[in-house]
């Protein structure tokens, strides 16, 4: 069965462009179209700017960006999400390659192509086994530490190209500081101009026109004029002709990478670099279907984004993953269906066709200068001031991620940053709230008023989060420390709607707090335990041992622990206030001086009799039997046994003396509670035949014996 459902996901994963197909539109065509042109725009110079992130040529950066678009909308999940090259995963890909093989030679080219292949085999492998969630531990702060570290870096990697300054290839940033520092002197004019000339033309387009995109209007005239001019007369270095041809088959030296051992160097590297970009794509693709009202499949974005790289990978491009603006722009641009990614590819083709000579003459400057707007665009400004405004936690990642950018290399920055939240989502799992609650003011809702004045018997704790192993410690220690500074509570009731699952160890720790509260004289109650909770309460013996009766109805669980746990002389004589919908009937009455506050329960045997026995004794006895009631004289008059003389407890000790020491005396009350505390104090002052009922007035009732009404 199992083997069944897995080889039916299997092939619905690569399926997929079969239901894109028959999902698709004619009345598409013309939006798709449109929206794939204008992706296409923004997509060109993007991709080139990318390469150059990467340390690769423009023709890698284009050939990535139709592939990936046509490969990643077929088998992707969203209809809006835009594949190709990326700032992120470029900087990344520098970042593991350039300690490996000479940036800039064939093997680099290579080893690009091939990490590509090893990230998309990743992601593909991620797909088929269902680990769409792991995204979800990549917090946004981890995305925001990292693209604002990313930023820093590809902004300093372009210095060297923007001042004109000619160095050996090199990614690491105290060399690129320490080259520019030697060579202050040497800066180049004419490839500074381009440069801040490229930037001031994109920023001035774009603030007047929305209709083409800035930079490529910017990056096309900086072509332009060093074409007209003469690059070379200038002495301008330009990026080189891009050959006006459709992408080829990858040549792979197996016997280079095996020789070198790049493969197994490039594990690890390549492992974050498929964490890195799913966890991009898939935050892009979701924001897009919150946006849409589309329903995204992780799992088969996993799938797309893994068959897109291993095309891109084959077909000399590089690794590549879901693009922000690419992605937003075709969202808004009107598109329909995942065609009109798959039309975007195919006209950054067509350019690459058309115009691929022309783009040789664009000078590395400009790129370089347009490569920093880039980075300076990568920087989620609003996105930071809203971490640092909300969470400490999240803030404490987030700069963590970003000085591990800068810091160490960046896959290990990456997975650094998915290993702190990891491990501050275990933390945060592991501390649930467990919090004394009160009823709000109508007595409808149980909320959390700190302050508010408690029941002094019975506490009421809420538990929200899950009771696994790694939690259980911290609710009791909760739990217990409460019990500690209210020793009074000896009832607990544990609120538990918000607990969604239980382990083993979670009930342990709810079988060892039961015990200890039962070990003081109290006990434990449970009310809104979930199914899957209370399955696993039934599996371990636990309903068996607290007994069925402990879990309570969510409606009237505080009215029943009044009838079988609260003692109501407490609440008549000693609590001053009223917390629950059931105290607001009882009467307040100050306690007599000469009562003792509290009773010692283990000083003299005690005579319980059930309602039989009790009925039996008083027969037996007969007129020599004294029926005392120490009940209100309001519960007196509403009912009580034919005979009973009433003496409310807060009197007993000043009617004592009047109550015949020689005559075998049985105390009543509503539960039997008040009436015990009654026998104790008699007992104490020296009389030896004192009997209660058990369960009191409410058994007699229940057992169906007859009440006098005043």
């Amino acid at each position: 069965m199992e083997a069944g459902r897995g080889i039916e996901r299997l092939v619905h994963a690569f399926a997929r462009p079969v239901e894109i197909v028959r999902g698709w539109r004619r009345a598409d065509l013309r939006p798709d179209i449109l929206a794939g042109l204008t992706v296409a725009i923004v997509a060109i110079p993007q991709s080139i700017a990318y390469a150059a992130i990467a340390g690769l040529p423009a023709s890698y950066g284009l050939y990535s960006s139709a592939v990936a678009s046509v490969v990643g909308a077929l088998w992707g999940s969203s209809r809006f999400l835009s594949s190709g090259p990326t700032n992120a995963a470029s900087i990344l890909v520098l970042s593991v390659l350039a300690p490996l093989v000479p940036i800039g030679s064939p093997e680099f080219l290579m080893a690009a192509s091939a990490m590509a292949v090893m990230v998309g085999l990743l992601r593909i492998g991620f797909g088929l086994l269902g680990f769409g969630m792991l995204v979800n531990f990549a917090s946004r702060a981890v995305l925001l530490g990292f693209t604002a570290g990313a930023a820093v870096l590809i902004a300093l990697g372009q210095t060297l190209p923007l001042a004109g300054i000619a160095a050996g290839p090199t990614h690491r940033s105290p060399d690129i500081v320490a080259t520019l520092l030697v060579n202050a002197d040497r800066v180049h004019l004419p490839s500074l101009l381009f440069g801040v000339g490229a930037v001031a033309a994109t920023l001035l387009f774009n603030r007047f026109s929305r209709r083409l995109p800035g930079s490529l209007v910017a990056l096309s005239l900086c072509a332009a004029v060093a074409g007209v001019v003469g690059a070379e007369r200038l002495g301008v270095a330009t990026v080189g002709e891009v050959p006006r041809s459709l992408p080829a088959l990858t040549s792979f030296s197996w016997g280079f990478l095996v020789e070198r051992d790049l493969i197994r160097q490039m594990v690890t590297g390549s492992l974050a670099v498929a964490a890195l970009g799913l966890v991009e794509a898939i935050s892009i693709a979701r924001a897009l279907a919150r946006q849409s009202g589309d329903r995204l499949d992780a799992n088969q974005e996993f799938v797309g984004q893994g068959l897109a790289n291993v095309a891109a990978g084959l077909l000399s491009g590089y690794t590549c993953s879901g693009s922000f603006t690419r992605s937003w722009v075709n969202y808004q641009a009107g598109a329909r269906s995942p065609f009109s990614s798959v039309f975007a590819g195919v006209f950054v083709l067509a350019g690459v066709l058309a115009v691929g000579p022309a783009v040789g003459y664009l000078p590395r400057a400009a790129l370089a200068g347009f490569v920093m707007l880039v980075a300076w665009g990568m920087v989620d400004r609003r996105g930071i001031r809203k971490v640092i405004a909300t969470s400490s936690s999240e803030t404490a990642i987030l700069v963590a991620t970003f000085v591990a950018t800068l810091v160490f290399p960046l896959e290990f920055a990456v997975l650094s940053g998915v290993i702190l939240s990891l491990a501050l989502h275990i933390y945060q799992s592991s501390l649930p709230t467990v919090v004394p609650v009160v009823p709000d003011a109508e007595f409808r809702h149980f909320v959390e008023r700190p302050g508010s004045p408690s029941c002094p018997q019975l506490a009421v704790m809420a538990v929200r989060g899950s009771l696994y192993f790694g939690a259980a410690q911290h609710v009791e220690d909760v739990l217990l420390h409460n019990l500690a500074d209210n020793p009074g509570q000896h009832l607990l009731l544990l609120r538990l709607h918000g607990v969604d699952r239980a382990d083993v160890s979670g009930v342990e720790m709810l079988e060892g707090v039961v015990r200890h509260y039962r070990r003081l004289g109290g006990d434990v109650f449970f009310v809104g335990v979930q199914s899957p909770v209370m399955e696993t309460m039934r599996r371990s013996g636990f309903v068996d041992l607290v007994g069925g009766d402990h879990f309570l109805p969510p409606e009237g669980a505080i009215e029943l622990l009044f009838e079988e746990g609260i003692d109501p002389a407490v609440c008549v004589y000693e609590c001053e206030v009223r917390v629950f919908a059931e105290c607001q009937a009882l009467a307040k009455h100050p306690y007599d001086a000469r009562l003792p506050r509290h009773v010692s329960r283990d000083a003299h045997p005690l005579c319980h009799l059930s309602v039989v026995e009790f009925e039996e004794a008083l027969r037996r006895h007969g007129a020599e039997a004294v029926l005392v009631d120490v009940r209100e004289p309001e519960e007196f008059a509403a009912g009580h046994i034919p005979g009973a003389r009433l003496v409310p407890l807060r009197h007993i000790i000043e009617e004592a003396p009047n109550l015949p020491r020689e005559r075998p005396i049985f105390l009543v009350c509503r539960s039997g509670r008040r009436s015990t505390r009654a026998m104790h104090w008699l007992l104490e002052l020296g009389f030896p035949r004192v009997c209660n009922l058990r369960g009191g007035i409410l058994s007699w009732k229940a057992a169906g014996r007859p009440l006098q009404c005043d």
